[in-house]
């Protein structure tokens, strides 16, 4: 072989070499640092008004649940009130986790977003092999209650449906992360 070729191999080499360098210290600070969080846009002006007039009601119907039974199909009482309705604000006051590692553990709701991963730094920390350091949240978006996969690389699930976009949750169905499945309930 010439030496030109010799040198033009020797250069290509040391490039492909730095290249892999790269790429495995962009993984590693994906792993230790996580994924950027895109933020949800605010909710629609048009539910500001219904957000802000049941502000106060959280906490009536904890204190007074059997006032909501004796009112028959008043407003307190809609279709997100019951099983499989959507998770409000007040229809929901926990997370249940049903299968998983961390089976039968209860979280309450605090309306705080609850973010759910590998990382320490989430709220609900599932060790396993299929779940992302920064999975997926769990937020308050006016008063419903949202569901977001943070790009997880397994996906997260929602009554069976991959979530791509933020969606609503409906009380009771299951959420699964990783290896783990959890539910809102009452």
């Amino acid at each position: 072989m010439s030496e030109l070729t010799l040198l033009l191999l020797q250069v290509g080499f040391l490039i492909l070499l730095w290249f892999l360098v790269f790429a495995l210290v962009y993984s590693l600070r994906a792993d230790v640092f996580g994924v950027k969080v895109r933020k949800l846009p605010d909710p629609a002006p048009a539910a500001a008004p219904a957000a802000a007039s049941a502000a106060t009601a959280p906490v009536a119907p904890r204190q007074a649940r059997g006032a909501d039974s004796a009112r028959g199909s008043e407003a307190g009482r809609g279709a997100d009130a019951g099983p499989g309705g959507q998770a409000t604000r007040g229809s929901v006051s926990r997370i249940v986790i049903t299968s998983g590692p961390k089976a039968g553990l209860e979280l309450p709701l605090t309306g705080e977003p609850l973010t759910i991963g590998r990382s320490s730094e989430s709220g609900l920390v599932i060790r396993d092999d299929y779940t992302s350091s920064h999975h997926a949240r769990l937020l308050l978006w006016g008063e419903q209650w949202m569901l977001q996969d943070l790009d997880s690389t397994n996906g997260t699930w929602h009554d069976g449906a991959r979530v791509a976009t933020p969606v609503p949750v409906r009380i009771g169905a299951p959420i699964k992360v990783g290896a783990t499945t959890f539910e809102l309930r009452k």
